[in-house]
């Protein structure tokens, strides 16, 4: 069912609930159901409880019951900043319009699994993302020149992946992190480059960060989000 966007106001929907997490504005999802039969309403509403995305966001119902959305549905979404679930009923007369002018989000299904997984998205999405770092490339300090512009420039052999310019670095000396950088120059010869792949020679600026040494490590990696099952 697409989304109906409002026309005036703008609350809480499906689709915003992680820019409204990562703004602070929300960690509840507020629901009402209204269904066809009041089977049909506890039947969603076991499912939709029994959803599990730990401690960081809640789900709350904050009103059930049986019959067309009404007025007063969507007056009571309004306050609670809730996300309307039909399950084979429709608005009453005149309360699609209220819901447009109040920016309320109301969603009409006819099979219970589809808004289960609506909601199931929606909360998942509303968790907070977490990374991990993922390492792109390595390159091996084999003679370091002085530059009045740039600082030190370490010349380097690209040992593994790829170094790119602007990446996130890592200076391994032994097996110890000494410093956490950023690839500020990089060039192929005299000529400056994006990226330098394995096996290549490179010269590398890591900006203000001087305290290299020949046989250091400079490691480059990237922040990569890890996937919720």
């Amino acid at each position: 069912m697409p989304l109906r966007l409002a026309k005036r106001r703008k609350r809480i929907s499906l689709e915003d609930l992680n820019k409204a997490l990562e703004e602070g504005k929300i960690d509840t999802l507020n629901l009402i159901i209204k269904g066809d039969v009041s089977g049909a309403v506890e039947a969603l509403e076991d499912a939709l409880l029994q959803i599990d995305v730990g401690d960081e966001v809640d789900l709350r119902i904050i009103h059930r019951g049986v019959g067309a959305v009404t007025q007063n549905d969507v007056n009571l979404a309004t306050v609670d900043n809730a996300i309307i679930l039909g399950f084979n009923v429709r608005p009453a007369e005149r309360v699609q319009d209220l819901a447009d002018r109040e920016g309320v989000d109301m969603r009409f299904y006819s099979v219970i699994y589809r808004a289960i997984e609506d909601v199931e998205a929606s909360l998942k999405g509303m968790l907070k993302p977490e990374f991990e770092e993922k390492q792109i490339g390595a390159a091996e300090i084999q003679e370091i020149f002085r530059s009045s512009k740039f600082g030190n420039i370490a010349g380097c052999l690209v040992r593994d992946g790829v170094i790119k310019r602007n990446a996130k670095a890592k200076v391994v000396r032994e097996g110890v992190v000494i410093g956490e950088p950023t690839i500020d120059t990089l060039r192929r010869f005299k000529d400056d480059a994006t990226e330098v792949r394995e096996g290549f020679e490179c010269g590398i600026g890591l900006g203000k960060f001087n305290d290299i040494q020949v046989g250091d490590i400079i490691e480059t990696f990237e922040m990569v989000e890890i996937p919720r099952d």
